[in-house]
């Protein structure tokens, strides 16, 4: 796949819920995550399953109230970012959060290898 397909993918995704499901699709198996933050597990997942699991610990931990995501904003040929806005209750406690992020997602041979969170 190409950058902006990849992009767009990612996006769709995103806006309609299916982010687990593009997982596969559009990550590299050794893919890097990396948080702005230190959340208790270090700010750095290596690995597709490692990423699926930050994905599983957030669905279990949170319900999205309010999600927009902005179209991707491309870089040259191997980069594109994207702003996230979310609101999101904690389900144990229910607290309510709000944040603002951009991911800034790196492509290497088709696949997402990098993501980076800034918030």
């Amino acid at each position: 796949m190409e950058l902006k397909e990849i992009a767009e993918a990612l996006v769709k995704g995103c806006r309609e819920g299916h982010e687990v499901a593009n997982l596969d699709r559009l990550y590299a198996a050794d893919a890097v995550s990396v948080e702005a933050m230190d959340h208790g597990n270090g700010r750095e997942t290596k690995g597709l399953d490692g990423i699926k699991g930050k994905h599983a610990w957030w669905d279990g931990a949170m319900e999205v109230t309010r999600q927009n995501v902005s179209d991707p904003m491309l870089h040259g040929d191997d980069r594109f970012a994207v702003m996230f806005d979310v609101a999101a209750r904690e389900k144990a406690s229910g607290n309510v959060m709000e944040m603002k992020e951009v991911a800034v997602y790196h492509v290497a041979n088709g696949k997402i290898v990098r993501e980076e969170f800034f918030g």
